[in-house]
């Protein structure tokens, strides 16, 4: 079985602009003389590999602990675009027609506008994943966001496409038990094991 990691490390991705500062405390150290060694992670659950929930744009909708996890498991297309911003057009001409789950590999610079969010909801996907830190760039975050997430469409960001091929596979990416919050971290990998997709 040929298992892709697809995850960039919380530790050293570097944070969305304007998120609160990823740090690693050393709570005991056997090398100090403790019979253990503990740590404690303070992160932004939107920093490095990560699952948006509805409510993180959407008050009062569902959160990552009411997720569909069938959405983060089952067969994916992963495509390849240029870096820059994706247009309703573009997704209309090269976006496949019959695919679940879609990753996007950029170079994590290719950021949806609304049209070419609501024109992917229209494909029938239920789930969308990019290697850029967000759906949608910089200041015009909001509506592809919603466009997804109101029509049930899950988000992974920040993926690490950066050794894969364009073509099919098989994904794993279940958002961390976190509780009724906004989001929470990833562990994704891909699976390129034809064979294993017809046992599952």
């Amino acid at each position: 079985m040929n298992i892709i990691d697809i995850s960039r490390p919380l530790l050293t991705t570097v944070e969305y602009p304007g998120d609160p500062e990823t740090r690693l405390d050393t709570v005991s150290s056997i090398a100090d003389g403790d019979e253990c060694n503990l740590s404690a992670v303070y992160a932004c659950v939107h920093t490095a590999t990560h699952a948006d929930a509805p409510c993180h744009f959407l008050d009062g909708a569902e959160t990552i602990e009411d997720a569909d996890l069938n959405k983060y498991i089952g067969r994916c297309t992963v495509i390849e675009v240029p870096p820059g911003v994706i247009t309703g057009e573009y997704v209309n001409r090269y976006f496949p027609k019959k695919c679940s789950r879609l990753l996007i590999k950029g170079d994590s610079q290719s950021f949806f506008m609304e049209s070419a969010a609501y024109e992917a909801v229209d494909t029938g996907i239920c789930l969308i994943g990019t290697d850029a830190a967000s759906v949608g760039k910089s200041g015009n975050q909001m509506k592809p966001h919603k466009a997804f997430l109101q029509n049930g469409v899950a988000i992974l960001e920040n993926l690490d496409l950066s050794n894969v091929a364009p073509g099919d596979y098989y994904l794993i990416a279940l958002p961390v038990k976190m509780g009724a919050i906004d989001g929470a971290p990833v562990r994704a990998v891909l699976i390129d094991d034809y064979i294993l997709w017809n046992k599952i």
